[in-house]
């Protein structure tokens, strides 16, 4: 029974931390998982079940034959991690309570374990189920009042010139008025299967069928935001530093805004990270979605490219242009 068990344990541990390690590039959480196959080891030592080996009768063990109706698939990475993350803990569970038996001291630390389990599973969870967004190539940051022409003139032109994703920027519009008007950029937009995206306002997103919504250090929490939205909405988050970008993936952000890139109009006096900057990021998180932003224009986009980045957030340089379809075809040269 306790051999079982401690394989069970020890094998979807290490299933764990190969997806913390391989899949969610999360160095702590693959360390988690590590370190408890390292002390389910000496648990082992301690139970006397060192010579396990010795006494195996695979053959005629009437549980190799018992398979759950769903063990032959699984539909996703996220139920991966959710079925080894039960396997860890109905392991654990077996082993403490057969430590109780003989009133083993190491029953409080495989208590323990199976405490650390739920924790690590559930963040690994919301780990892996982060990335909902696609990598987008070109989101223009709609903001009425900053548009040069009309402003459904220039979210059609930068959506014919294939920019496919748009976030609403609208900081101080009555709530009833943000919904309509977002409501009504989805409708454009749709035709050309662009992502919307609201800023700062998840309330609005829900409401309006946005795709996304995006948000400061200022706003609602992504734990909480996650916990409202589920899997309905893309949530993303901007990050300066890497302790930024390593917080706001942790806690379930789909992609980053990775800046400021460049001297902004719209976020003055914050200091430019530059190419420099993006390149660590992205050697630090090379697979997750972002978005590189901050003053980004066609004359500086090629540094961005160069240093790997797959997609820009952009404002002012669309949104001032009376050819902003112009300015979004040059930027996604940049990219081909």
């Amino acid at each position: 029974m306790l051999d079982a068990a401690l394989n069970r344990a020890m094998e979807a541990a290490r299933v764990l931390e190969d997806i913390a390690r391989f899949v969610a590039d999360d160095r702590s959480l693959a360390r988690s998982f590590k370190e408890s196959r390292h002390t389910l080891s000496t648990v082992a030592e301690e139970l006397g079940v060192s010579t396990r080996h010795w006494h195996r009768d695979t053959e005629h063990d009437v549980g190799t034959a018992l398979e759950g109706t769903r063990e032959g698939s699984r539909d996703s990475m996220t139920a991966l991690v959710d079925a080894n993350a039960s396997r860890l803990q109905e392991a654990l569970r077996s082993v403490e309570e057969c430590a109780k038996l003989d009133r083993r001291a190491c029953v409080a630390v495989v208590e323990r374990l199976r405490y650390d389990a739920y924790t690590h599973g559930s963040a690994l969870h919301i780990r892996v189920g982060a990335g909902g967004a696609r990598q987008w190539r070109v989101c223009g940051l709609l903001t009425r009042t900053a548009c040069t022409l009309p402003w459904r003139d220039t979210l059609a032109s930068v959506l014919e010139a294939g920019a496919d994703a748009i976030q609403v920027r609208e900081k101080d519009a009555p709530t009833s008025e943000l919904v309509a008007h977002v409501r009504e950029v989805v409708e454009i937009a749709r035709p050309f299967r662009a992502s919307i995206v609201v800023n700062d306002r998840l309330d609005v997103a829900l409401a309006a069928g946005a795709d996304g919504v995006h948000l400061g250090r200022d706003d609602m929490s992504l734990r909480d935001a996650r916990r409202c939205a589920r899997r309905d909405l893309v949530i993303g988050a901007t990050a300066h530093t890497e302790a930024e970008a390593e917080a706001a993936l942790g806690e379930g952000a789909d992609y980053i805004g990775v800046g400021p890139m460049f001297e902004s109009a719209t976020k003055p006096g914050l200091a430019r990270g530059g190419p420099r900057w993006f390149a660590e990021f992205l050697g630090r998180f090379p697979r997750a979605a972002h978005l590189a932003i901050g003053g980004i224009t066609p004359d500086n986009v090629g540094e961005l490219v160069a240093a790997g980045c797959r997609g820009v957030a952009v404002s002012s340089c669309v949104l001032t242009s009376r050819e902003p379809g112009s300015v979004v075809r040059r930027l996604r040269e940049a990219f081909a």
